[in-house]
């Protein structure tokens, strides 16, 4: 597995990921393309962080017509920072406007041409593709849903719903904060040893605690059965890199958010 990114003339340029051959993996990126401006340029498609609805609109449009889907086939929930994870069809409602997305921060399908995704600005994205079932997952996982094991919780609900295999299972992670630049207060890091984690493999102290939320989620996903060796971790901060992603410990929560989508494609 690795990463690139797609500059086609014409198309709003994707950092992408390979997951293999019928599924299309990538993140938004802030520049170039978009029409929002400030702190949201240039790129964002988020409606829930004060962007200008038309930019939104216009971002959307730019999306789908590089992916080649219509507009209501590009799924983004409305996240709040829990566990819940919501299977989408084309026969269920796919806009949080009626609220089946409402407070949702993972989606699941087994759709074709249907680009699910979650939206983040130093939260981690992560991405989980089963190619033997053909289904795909997109997770939010912030420091609370992190903790509260919202990895475990979707995989599980793929399991369930779709009968799907760890073993078989092929992961991102995206863009998100590093550990080196996410430090924590005391009722952080207590909340994470209330819910028992091992905090020698996934944090450290300098002047204030350090939390490694990508490799969190990665010892959740591997516990669950999923093998280390499908696990891609993208090694970007966003912290570090907010020129190129948006950070919303760096410019605000009035900021633009990354979208990153996998749809699987016909094969």
């Amino acid at each position: 597995m690795n990463d690139h990114v797609t500059t086609d003339i014409g198309q709003l340029p994707l950092h992408e990921y390979d997951l293999g051959a019928g599924v299309k993996v990538f993140s938004t990126m802030r520049h170039p393309g978009g029409f929002s401006k400030g702190n949201y340029s240039c790129f964002n498609i988020n409606r829930y962080c004060g962007d200008n609805e038309q930019d939104i609109c216009l971002n959307r449009q730019l999306l789908c017509t590089t992916l080649g889907i219509p507009s209501h086939r590009l799924i983004m929930p409305h996240q709040t920072h829990g566990t819940v994870t919501r299977m989408v069809s084309a026969a269920l409602p796919a806009s949080s406007d009626d609220g089946y997305l409402e407070g949702v921060d993972a989606v699941m399908t087994n759709e074709e041409m249907l680009c699910i995704g979650v939206s983040t600005a130093d939260c981690i994205p992560i991405i989980i593709y089963d190619p033997v079932r053909r289904v795909a997952c997109a997770i939010h996982a912030g420091w609370r849903g992190t903790c509260a094991r919202i990895a475990r919780k979707s995989i599980e609900a793929m399991m369930t719903t779709y009968g799907c295999h760890c073993a078989d299972m092929r992961c991102i992670i995206g863009p998100g904060i590093s550990a080196a630049a996410f430090e924590v207060g005391d009722e952080v890091y207590d909340a994470f040893i209330q819910a028992q984690f091992d905090m020698d493999a996934i944090a450290f102290h300098t002047n204030k605690w350090h939390i490694d939320l990508k490799a969190c989620n990665k010892l959740q996903m591997m516990q669950m059965g999923i093998k280390e060796e499908t696990i891609f971790d993208c090694g970007i901060c966003t912290f570090s890199n907010n020129q190129r992603w948006f950070s919303a410990r760096r410019q605000g929560i009035s900021s633009g958010r990354i979208y990153t989508g996998i749809m699987m494609t016909k094969e």
